[in-house]
């Protein structure tokens, strides 16, 4: 079965489809075994691959869908403004084994955004759809999307949903917030419901969901195909067979202290570059501590605590204080 049809036939389940959500420097090819090793998603896709004239794949990441440990189908995402340097890459990137490629359309990084590069194309429909007719030609495999609702507007969204399906995108993935709302509250799910009844293809959700029960609400507000995960899987990598447990009418899992202690133990070695001094080692893996907060009661102390950390036994000690919480 080639990862095409393994997508196909994921997405043809009436479960909903679970996604890893990329994360630049965070979901690489270490993170998705990890993940793995806790049932993980349905489908993985890749850290942004940089595209512009003089790019090349970036190694590390294409390393990910070289070696993907998952078992399971790999989209290759591409972030980038440069016609015929995206249509390049995309053909490079077909050479692998991938299900889709997937342009970026929601970056909030300034530094991406400036370049008028993921979210920062929201601010030009008209070179966004030159894009996707060019990328379209260009790709065989599925071509997807992972969207924003605009730049500064939710209005945005209204002007894409059209050009998606004249395109023929065969999946849309809608962040359901503004690229310089950032990550803060207010996720519109109402927004993404009504794109998705306005798309012929499947849609997935973003934005916010931490919880089982966070993705049964999302799922019945907006009628979507699935839900694509990010920062709540990183704090909770049962979260994928919890959500699949409450679908299916089970017990949903809930680790104990003991059990979010081992994850961060196995997320320290995952997160560890050989031959790295520890101090480079514990401010390594506070880029994914940052995203524990919502889950510990006190979540303003864990967060000031760990970040003044400078030992892994440092670490461990307000882990330990603040998990049995």
């Amino acid at each position: 079965m080639t990862p095409v049809e393994h997508l196909d036939q994921l997405l043809a389940r009436p479960e909903p489809l679970l996604a890893l959500a990329p994360m630049q420097d965070v979901t690489d090819l270490p993170f998705w075994r990890l993940m793995a090793r806790y049932g993980g998603a349905d489908v993985y896709y890749t850290e942004y691959f940089r595209v512009h004239p003089d790019s090349h794949l970036d190694k590390p990441i294409l390393a990910s869908l070289i070696h993907n440990p998952t078992g399971k189908p790999a989209i290759a995402q591409m972030i980038g403004n440069d016609i015929p340097s995206l249509v390049r890459s995309a053909k490079e990137l077909q050479q692998h084994e991938i299900a889709a490629v997937d342009l970026n359309l929601g970056c909030p990084a300034p530094i991406v955004y400036k370049k008028c590069a993921g979210g920062g194309l929201l601010r030009d429909v008209p070179r966004i759809e030159a894009i996707l007719g060019a990328l379209r030609e260009a790709v065989s495999v599925k071509f997807t999307v992972k969207t924003r609702l605009g730049f500064d507007d939710t209005e945005t969204i209204d002007a894409l949903v059209p050009l998606f399906e004249k395109h023929g995108i065969d999946l849309v993935t809608i962040h359901g917030r503004t690229v310089l709302q950032m990550y803060r509250d207010g996720v519109r799910y109402d927004l993404i419901g009504q794109a998705k009844s306005n798309l012929p293809c499947p849609v997935l959700a973003n934005g916010n969901i931490g919880s089982h029960i966070d993705a049964e609400t999302v799922i019945q507000q907006t009628g979507v195909h699935g839900l694509m995960l990010g920062r709540g899987a990183i704090r909770n990598p049962w979260l994928f067979n919890q959500i699949r447990q409450h679908v299916r009418g089970e017990p949903v899992f809930q680790p104990t202290a003991a059990d979010r202690l081992a994850y961060v133990e196995e997320l320290y070695e995952t997160v560890t570059m050989p031959g790295t001094r520890e101090l480079d080692q514990v401010n390594r893996i506070k880029k994914h501590l940052n995203f524990f907060g919502p889950d510990v009661a006190d979540s303003e102390a864990f967060l000031n605590a760990m970040r003044r950390c400078t030992t892994r036994a440092g670490l461990r000690e307000v882990c330990e204080r603040h998990f049995q919480t």
